[in-house]
């Protein structure tokens, strides 16, 4: 047999990217709620990996030596970037029991990132 075991309206059928970027999604969409003038502009992604790198600067944040997640600080100017955190799917999963302890490291990595963007502590964000 071939083929999709369960419908793709089932929310069985959700694969581990979608699951994760519905957990990014939820922590961002409540930070952003009550930050919104702060983080209007900030680009938050996912890759599945980090890059590989001899050396990782102080931009990112580790577990061990392995990247969770990556804030990149934006540039302004005639090229303008935007602030940009980037979390890396594989290694998060990796270090979580099952879906709750996944959720929240998810959390936690993004206030993390968002406190070092912000310039606060993080116990300020939670």
């Amino acid at each position: 047999m071939r083929g999709r075991l369960v419908p793709a309206t089932v929310p069985l059928a959700r694969t581990k990217a979608e699951i994760f970027d519905d957990l990014v999604l939820d922590t961002v969409e409540g930070l952003e709620r009550r930050y919104a003038k702060e983080l209007a502009g900030v680009e938050f992604a996912v890759e599945d990996v980090p890059p590989e790198l001899n050396v990782y600067d102080s931009d990112v944040l580790e577990d061990g030596e392995v990247p969770l997640a990556r804030l990149l600080p934006g540039r302004p100017g005639r090229q303008e970037l935007p602030p940009r955190i980037v979390l890396y799917r594989r290694p998060l999963e990796f270090r979580a029991m099952d879906r709750e302890d996944l959720a929240d490291l998810v959390h936690d990595v993004i206030i993390e990132q968002v406190a070092n963007l912000l310039g606060v502590d993080p116990d300020e964000l939670t």
